[in-house]
């Protein structure tokens, strides 16, 4: 059996709705630059392959479909991909993957932080690409409208077609964003002092791209990533996201709630994208696993824990996405159970070795002009 790729979902004080009252929680941290650097470092001491930033372009709610006026759980956010730039040059091996929202941003600005982000992490970095248009977005940016979403309304016919057209903007937009990472030959910066020419302008490329949603030429402002192209991933709940992601993704975020689940969704997306991970909602005990959520919750000891992932990995699952409960409560059990637990198992590494994100992930290098 191949080895197995852990990611580590990271958001706020966790994902368990009560986890910022938890004892050793620490909401009057949740907004430095301290607090989410010693949680890279705990994940990067697991030897996990990479960490993602939760964010959006609202603030969060206990109602996917809008606002809430709750008070009793974390609000507001630092921007997932700052939080990146900031704690990437701290870490020196594991993956760092913010999150962005394509619906009301634009290609080219995602695409130069991104591309940043990978110098800044000498070839780590990735994005999870996020759709939007819920929970009054719209309003934030003024420049167009959706018709208000829920449960109610979400099966008719024109919401459906709604969703169905901003996954392909999505997909176009990560089109763009990829075309303008490879804007730039890798040789293309001279710095030859002696002739005075710092780059050769015949290697940087205009993308020309002409779609329904964005008209971009390029070239990019940023010389090619050391990656070439950072890992793109998306998290997908059906079919229309499945297909964002085959199209678009390198890799894909799903959640099974059962095996027979687990199997239909990999029969599904069929290998597209690359990898498939399952996510799950992680907790080591003392804390009520009763709440809602997408991903399916595992409470209990590190071995029946290694038993869900070992299970999934058996299916057919290239990897995991652990969401922890509580921070940094149970992403330091993941490190000091879970993660001895798989080693013993012969499912996870022992050390680090690849030097990029890609190259962990056993991606595929693309060679300059891949996507010209």
């Amino acid at each position: 059996m191949t080895q197995l790729h852990l990611a580590v979902a990271l958001d706020g004080a966790g994902w368990h709705p009560d986890a910022w009252r938890d004892p050793a929680a620490r909401p009057q941290d949740l907004f430095t630059a301290g607090y989410w650097k010693g949680l890279v470092a705990e994940a990067e001491r697991g030897l996990i392959d990479f960490v993602t930033i939760d964010d959006s372009l609202t603030i969060q709610s206990a109602d996917h479909f809008a606002p809430d006026d709750r008070v009793d759980q974390v609000r507001g956010r630092l921007d997932a991909t700052l939080i990146a730039a900031r704690v990437a040059p701290a870490s020196a091996h594991i993956g760092i993957v913010p999150t962005v929202t394509a619906t009301h941003t634009e290609p080219f600005h995602v695409s130069t932080a991104i591309a940043t982000l990978d110098y800044v992490s000498t070839g780590r970095a990735g994005v999870q690409i996020r759709v939007g248009g819920l929970g009054g977005e719209t309003a934030l940016f003024g420049r167009r409208e959706f018709p208000a979403i829920s449960l109610d309304n979400l099966q008719d016919p024109a919401i459906q077609q709604l969703i169905a057209e901003r996954f392909d903007e999505a997909a176009d937009f990560v089109e763009v964003v990829r075309r303008l990472w490879d804007s730039w030959d890798d040789d293309a910066e001279i710095r030859d002092a002696a002739t005075g020419r710092f780059i050769d302008r015949e290697k940087l490329h205009y993308i020309d791209f002409e779609g329904r949603w964005f008209s971009v030429r390029g070239p990019s402002i940023t010389p090619r990533p050391p990656q070439g192209q950072p890992v793109v991933t998306a998290l997908g709940h059906g079919t229309v996201p499945y297909q964002l992601a085959a199209r678009a993704a390198d890799v894909l975020f799903v959640t099974p709630h059962d095996p027979a689940g687990a199997r239909d969704i990999l029969a599904e997306v069929d290998g597209r994208p690359s990898l498939v991970f399952a996510d799950l909602i992680v907790l080591f005990g003392g804390h009520d696993p009763a709440f809602f959520s997408d991903a399916k919750i595992v409470a209990g000891t590190a071995g029946q824990i290694a038993d869900q992932i070992e299970e999934l990995h058996q299916l057919g699952y290239a990897g995991v996405r652990l969401r922890p409960g509580v921070l940094p409560t149970d992403l330091t059990a993941i490190t000091d159970q879970l993660v001895p637990e798989l080693q013993r198992r012969g499912l996870f590494r022992t050390s680090y070795a690849e030097s990029t994100l890609r190259e962990r992930l056993g991606l595929a290098p693309l060679t300059t002009g891949a996507l010209r």
